[in-house]
């Protein structure tokens, strides 16, 4: 008999798992109680394109007979998930918050990542939403409107997975799917108070590719760094589909959260040398985070990475990503597009091949001078975004005189240079109630480190409940 106290859309994955192995719930009972609530805050945050009520009660009542048979399908059995709707999911058309991709089609193949889910027998409740073809730090598009904030529904949720992010934050699924190509699970994750990671380049296989190239992640986004490390333990295998897959992890991701950060070298970079103007309030919240490292154990010393800012090389390879998504559109199609898409799509068709590789030096070089950086410190914390959440609806906050998204993320979008797994962690609210999120960031392939260091932090308590 389940607990009529319990409110099972606040359960961890972790949690649920554990529930089902003990009885104490059924898949059916969690995915009807997270469809529910789904639907209740559609209406105010737009977090979704999809529900798939049907389809999900039907793999819930699949995964209640396994579980009562004793022969659960995998780790995540009967856990509900969502998908961000920039990744293919068989039987759901992936519009990519785009007006000009038709619903038609068979829609009969999953993303890895997908695919992997799918094998270990989660419950699809919904694709979520994403601006056109994922390319800015906030989530509105042509096609699904604005989504909002779950503490603030006037401010925005962040993006470019701010629909995955409202989701998790609410209790629509404790697990969700984002992808990340300048910052985009770790920006909606401070934004709306939740856990986000991008994980080492590759180590998600990716299909199909990204038109932004090496600069596009798949990454877990939960409410604690547990879940996102049972979520990386499920979809980290290598897929054929993505030649640059990496192999499989030594060891799962879980297994090795309960290290903590004793002995770790961290360095810390509250303002990366001065270059980034911090919120008094995102200032002292990340501090008292990195503080917390060091009552845990770990070696805090506050340093700055050789890290000139790269916005440039950044915007020549993420236009040139952009000219080419839209490169097959007709003049009418061109017209339906988000008008700041199709201004930098201009901006990408105009840059030369000389152009392009002149940005793939630069981003070398910054990868070489981060190897270097992490051959004297195990991990480096900065704050994820030098702001709160701002008004729904706009590219850049109201009167900051900024151009683009970048000007506002200078601590994510560099991390997607290097291909280093980063991730964004929940470490207070300002004023206004408005979360605050920690950047951890590891060297490539040090995964572990970033998971077992947001880990302690949430053991520690420091970390605020989501919405």
């Amino acid at each position: 008999m389940t607990d009529p106290d319990l409110d099972l859309t606040q359960l961890t994955a972790v949690r649920i798992v554990e529930g089902y192995r003990k009885g104490e719930f059924s898949p059916e009972e969690v995915t009807r109680a997270v469809l529910e609530r789904a639907e209740r805050i559609q209406p105010e945050v737009n977090a979704f394109v999809r529900l798939l009520g049907e389809e999900a009660l039907t793999q819930a009542r699949e995964s209640t007979d396994r579980w009562r048979r004793g022969e659960p399908k995998g780790l995540v059995d009967g856990v509900p998930t969502t998908v961000k709707d920039i990744i293919l999911l068989r039987g759901a058309p992936t519009l990519k918050g785009s007006k000009t991709i038709s619903e038609k089609g068979s829609w009969d193949e999953d993303a890895p990542s997908v695919a992997r889910l799918r094998e270990h027998g989660a419950v699809f409740v919904g694709k979520t939403t994403t601006p056109e073809f994922g390319w800015k730090g906030v989530t509105d598009s042509p096609l699904s409107g604005v989504t909002r904030n779950p503490h603030d529904p006037s401010r925005t949720a962040g993006g470019s997975s701010g629909g995955a992010a409202a989701a998790v934050a609410l209790g629509a699924g404790p697990l969700a799917l984002g992808t990340d190509g300048g910052g985009s699970v770790r920006i909606p994750a401070a934004f709306c108070g939740i856990f986000a990671l991008k994980p080492t380049y590759g180590r998600v296989p990716l299909y199909p590719a990204s038109a932004f190239g090496t600069l596009a992640h798949v990454g877990p986004m939960t409410r604690d760094a547990a879940d996102a490390a049972l979520l990386l333990d499920v979809i980290g295998a290598p897929d054929s589909r993505d030649w640059s897959a990496l192999d499989p992890a030594p060891g799962p991701f879980s297994a090795g959260l309960a290290a903590g950060v004793r002995g770790l070298r961290v360095a810390y970079s509250p303002s990366l040398g001065g270059q980034v103007a911090v919120r008094p309030q995102v200032a002292a919240a990340v501090r008292r985070g990195v503080e917390r490292l060091a009552e845990l154990g770990a070696y805090v010393t506050e340093a700055d990475p050789d890290l000139t800012d790269p916005v440039e090389a950044f915007h020549t390879l993420w236009f040139s990503g952009a000219a080419r998504v839209t490169q097959q559109l007709g003049p009418h199609q061109r017209e339906l597009l988000d008008p700041g898409l199709r201004e930098i799509s201009g901006i990408g068709a105009r840059y030369s091949a000389l152009d392009y590789l002149a940005a793939v030096d630069v981003r070398m070089d910054l990868g070489r001078r981060m190897g270097a950086f992490h051959e004297s410190y195990d991990l480096l914390v900065t704050p994820t975004l030098p702001i709160t959440a701002f008004e729904a609806g706009a590219e850049v906050p109201k009167g900051s005189g900024l151009r683009r998204w970048t000007g506002w993320t200078p601590f994510t979008y560099p991390f997607n240079l290097t291909q280093q797994p980063a991730a964004s962690v929940p470490v207070g609210a300002d004023g206004d109630g408005l979360p605050i999120g920690l950047q951890l960031v590891a060297a490539r392939h040090r995964d572990d480190l970033v998971l077992r260091a947001a880990h302690a932090l949430f053991e520690t308590g420091i970390t605020p409940s989501a919405a």
